[in-house]
């Protein structure tokens, strides 16, 4: 009986002890991060100061920029790791969606170097792009940091429960994202309307969560949440003086809704973190380390309160190991969907990795951004999951539906003048993966440029180009007579040459990723070189130089068939301003056949190579140096396509060659070397101080008579400015040559077509 009466009164004290710990069990903390573009990065300051005091959070909410640290901070990371990544995070350049060049193709390289302006074209009609960006970089960046987490599907089920908030753009429904792939659901939370592309889950599309529900304090409750800690980053309604950009007025029209409903929501929230960030705006990611700042402050005011619910200690929370996600992963399977105008073979091609084999996450960002390069597809939203033995690589194509675009630009240079180009581009007009190109040039002097280019990746491609080119200049009339007849007796200072080219080539090509291509091809081309400075000949004197027509003197006005192959390596980083990479360009050319103007047409060659390196030697302060060279192999008496070295430029035809200190087409000669060396300090954003040298030997047989490895006999220098403009660099030069006292100003508006 006693033992009976002992263990009733041990069950009811340890009844009794368990109700008390229930009693004093600790309560469940949610914490609500709103949407606020830049200004959402004050939420890391803020949870600096939570941690600080302890409090330990039990799920998250957020939308927008709020969506995206919420997310991370659930996977695991601590608001010090946070503060670490965005403060190394050019968000700029992320939203610009600045592919590196070596993502793209040798031709889409030109097409990015070539225009200022591209819109679609679709059914005669000249549209805009849906949005500024479509986010690439910044999904890439999600995916690499949220890759320990990749298979937890259901957001409560992450290190601590998540849900965010996105917005149906078809209906204006709010859509409440809790479980799915994460890295997709916060951009699309995220996706601000004319920013950035909508986001397409589950046959929606979605955008912005900010638009219908900013701050989801209700969703956070519903978890379970018994105290709400809301950091706010929306701020009030702008002043007209502030509306400068349309990012601004749409987060204006937005406010409208959420600055009332904050009303009630600020009421509901337990503590309530608003940091004092008016003073920035919604795009202003430069400002990282004030706006986090700012939310430190902000929390700090509140840290009585904070300290109430927290354990008085610093959270000991285990931190992700965010650095070795850079460490190699195994893909061995790629499953694409969608891809209905592109095969399999040109998007592995474009992806540049060998499945089964360890790889990169900056392997796999360089493929996913090879893909979008190519203008072919919208933002890839690809999932990585894992199948036991490795990774599955998911590729949702969601391709362009505009196939056909508008390209406009313009350049002024001292050579061809002003000219004002129209391009008119359309994708699979008759193959899968081909694109079509027109370029019109008008301006001082007609010209015109069309390409056809089947890209069938690793494999063998092929293409065909048709160029016409036109230009007159002012030259020495020595240079006329070293390399054709003149009528006895002219004495001239100077000529007036025009000159015309009509060139057409059919080839094949194979690229090795996007940096290396090997080109094998045959060409006919057109040229007539002529001038109005002499009169025509008459009689028998005609054959001396072909004959005359109308008012022109003709030098050159005949046809000419080669076969040419081409081994190209281009790494530079910009093709006008490089600061780093490698650059090799050989090209050989064999003439079999002519129309021989001149009669004195035999076979023979033209080969040329230029080489060179470009690399940083202080920050904003790099060097570019390079060699060039090229030679005349055969007995042949045309001089139409020997080198001429002068003049300031990057697309000049045939073998004009740019050389400072000299005006364009001064230095002949069937061969030549050239060195040449240029100092480029930034000294601000985009802004370029110049200063350039350059040495050459050119003359006829140089190879042959050893004087290519004698000291030069041509120099010339250089000092300008380069502007990196929206319509292409800007540039202005002073050269100088000390051996014939000549200077020259060169002016460069625009890219160069």
């Amino acid at each position: 009986m006693l033992r009976i009466i002992l263990l009733s009164l041990l069950f009811q004290v340890s009844l009794q002890s368990y109700s008390q710990q229930d009693n004093l069990k600790r309560p469940k903390v949610g914490l609500v991060l709103s949407g606020g573009g830049a200004k959402g990065m004050a939420h890391i300051g803020a949870l600096k100061v939570i941690e600080e005091a302890g409090v330990e959070i039990d799920y998250v909410g957020g939308t927008s920029m709020g969506a995206i640290v919420g997310a991370l901070y659930a996977a695991g990371y601590t608001a010090d790791q946070l503060d670490s990544i965005f403060r190394a995070t050019d968000f700029i350049n992320l939203i610009q969606d600045n592919l590196p060049r070596n993502a793209k193709t040798f031709y889409e390289k030109e097409d990015s170097e070539r225009y200022a302006l591209t819109l679609p074209f679709d059914n005669f009609k000249i549209t805009v792009p849906t949005a500024f960006s479509g986010g690439q970089n910044i999904y890439n960046e999600l995916v690499r940091l949220l890759y320990h987490v990749k298979d937890v599907n259901d957001f409560y089920k992450l290190p601590i429960p998540f849900v965010c908030i996105a917005t149906d753009i078809e209906t204006g429904e709010e859509v409440v994202l809790d479980s799915g792939y994460l890295p997709q659901a916060i951009m699309a939370s995220g996706t601000l309307p004319s920013l950035f592309e909508p986001s397409s889950i589950d046959n929606r599309i979605l955008i912005d969560g900010g638009v219908v529900n900013n701050y989801p304090i209700d969703k956070v409750r519903n978890m379970g949440a018994d105290i709400i800690i809301g950091i706010d980053v929306q701020h009030d309604l702008s002043k007209r003086d502030a509306l400068m950009s349309a990012t601004e007025i749409l987060s204006q029209i937005n406010n409208y809704r959420t600055v009332r409903d904050m009303v009630q929501k600020s009421k509901k929230t337990d503590i309530y973190i608003r940091p004092d960030i008016a003073a920035f705006s919604v795009i202003q990611f430069d400002k990282a380390t004030e706006i986090i700042e700012k939310g430190m402050i902000a929390a700090r005011e509140k840290l009585n309160a904070l300290s109430e619910i927290g354990s008085n200690s610093k959270i000991d929370k285990d931190p992700i190991k965010y650095k070795t996600l850079r460490d190699s992963i195994t893909i061995n399977r790629l499953i694409i969907n969608g891809n209905n105008q592109h095969t399999r073979g040109y998007v592995k091609g474009k992806l540049r990795f060998n499945l089964a084999e360890p790889i990169t996450f900056k392997k796999l960002q360089q493929g996913i951004s090879n893909l979008t390069a190519t203008g072919n597809f919208t933002t890839n939203r690809y999932k990585l999951v894992s199948n036991g033995t490795g990774e599955d690589l998911i590729l949702r194509l969601d391709e362009t539906p505009n196939t056909s675009f508008i390209r406009l630009g313009a350049h002024y240079d001292d050579l061809y003048k002003s000219a004002a180009i129209i391009n008119f581009t359309k994708k699979n007009l008759v193959l899968q993966d081909d694109v079509a190109s027109f370029d019109l040039i008008l301006g001082d002097n007609v010209r015109y440029n069309f390409q056809y280019y089947v890209d069938k990746g690793t494999y063998w491609s092929f293409g065909l180009n048709s160029r016409f080119s036109a230009f007159s200049q002012d030259i020495n009339f020595d240079l006329i007579r070293q390399n054709f007849e003149v009528p006895f007796g002219t004495n001239l200072n100077n000529l007036n040459l025009d000159v015309s080219d009509f060139t057409n080539q059919l080839y094949i090509q194979t690229v090795l990723r996007e940096e290396f291509a090997f080109t094998l091809g045959a060409e006919y081309k057109y040229l007539k070189y002529s001038t109005r400075t002499i009169e025509p000949f008459s009689g028998v004197e005609e054959n001396l130089v072909g004959s005359a027509s109308d008012d022109r003197l003709y030098f050159e006005n005949g046809s000419f068939f080669s076969v040419f192959g081409n081994l190209k390596l281009d790494t530079y980083d910009d093709r006008y301003f490089p600061t780093k990479g490698l650059y090799f360009d050989g090209d050989m050319h064999y003439y079999i056949l002519s129309s021989d103007f001149n009669q004195n047409f035999k076979d023979f060659s033209i080969s040329k190579a230029r080489m060179g390196a470009a690399f940083p030697i202080f920050k904003n302060l790099s060097m570019n140096i390079e060699t060039e060279g090229g030679f005349k192999l055969g007995t042949s008496g045309v001089t139409t396509f020997d080198f001429v070295l002068g003049g300031f430029g990057t697309d000049l035809i045939n073998n004009f060659v740019p050389f400072y200190g000299y005006d364009f087409l001064s230095l002949p000669g069937n061969s030549f070397v050239k060195a040449y060396g240029r100092l480029d300090y930034e000294f601000y954003t985009k802004n370029h101080l110049l200063f350039s040298a350059n040495y050459a030997n050119v003359e006829d047989d140089l190879f042959r008579t050893g004087e290519w490895f004698s000291s030069p006999d041509f120099s010339g220098y250089g000092i300008g400015y380069g502007w990196e403009s929206f319509i292409g660099p800007i540039q202005v030069l002073y050269s100088w040559s000390p051996e014939g006292k000549n200077s020259n100003f060169f002016f460069s508006i625009g890219y160069w077509f």
